[in-house]
Parts: C-alpha cells; structure tokens; sequence
C-alpha cells in the first residue's frame, strides 16, 4: 500500500480546520485551527505543516447547496483553495462538506463538549471528517 499525507480543510471566513492523516490513509484526525489573519501569514502557517507532514495533496471541503449546485460561499473557498494550492504547489481536490460542521457538533455534545464555545474544535472536526470522506473514497 502507498504512503499518503493529506490535509482536509475546512475553510471559513475567520478560521481554517485542518486535519491531517496516518501514513496509510486510513484515519483522519484533527490537528489544529488556523485562525485567518492575512493569506500570506495563512500560507506560512501552512508550509510549516506541509514541510513537516510531508503533504502531497489538499482536500478541501465545498459548501454545496441543496440541490448539489457550487454556490457563493462554494466559489470563494476554491478561489481561496486554488491560491492556496498553487502558493503550496500541491494538487487539491474538493469533497462535498455539507452537514459536516453539524456531524462535528452532534460528536462534540455527545461527548459533553459544548460546540457553541469550541468554534475552533468544531472546524477541526469537520476537517477530520471532510478528509475521511475522502480517504474512504479512495478504498
């Protein structure tokens, strides 16, 4: 089997999830929310994570409508992904992410975590479950 290293992210406007995965590319567990201050800064951010998982492709999670439709909010997260992905030089690939902030939050109250003072866990849980969307697709 192949090694793997992925980032998921989840992308919002003030913070970014980010999980990462074993070498396998069996499990997805979050690692850390970047809080959004400016691209460049963002991108330092990232190449400290991608120098030190050694990452060779982001998945990043898009916002679909109901109807399965790229919406607005959709466009600006793969503008921002597409910068993103070409500042980093790794490919990308997007997964539908619609309900994973509410998946992360119903995880987070089962565990007596409260998801409306954890913003932070709750995009890094999102982004472990983006990515092992992904992860599980490519078995």
């Amino acid at each position: 089997m192949n090694r793997i290293s992925a980032l998921g992210l989840d992308v919002g406007k003030r913070r970014i999830g980010v999980a990462g995965c074993d070498g396998l590319g069996l499990i997805a567990t979050g690692l850390e929310t970047i809080e959004r201050r400016s691209f460049a800064e963002d991108v330092a951010r990232f190449q400290a994570i991608v120098q030190e998982r050694q990452v060779q492709v982001l998945v990043v999670g898009l916002p679909y409508n109901k109807e399965g439709n790229i919406g607005f909010q959709a466009k600006h997260i793969q503008k921002y992904a597409r910068r993103l992905g070409d500042a980093l030089q790794l490919p990308l690939e997007f997964v539908d992410e619609r309900l994973t902030s509410y998946e992360a939050e119903e995880m987070m109250k089962a565990q007596n975590l409260s998801p409306r003072y954890n913003k932070g866990l709750v995009d890094r849980k999102a982004a472990a479950i983006i990515l092992q969307q992904w992860l599980d697709c490519r078995r």
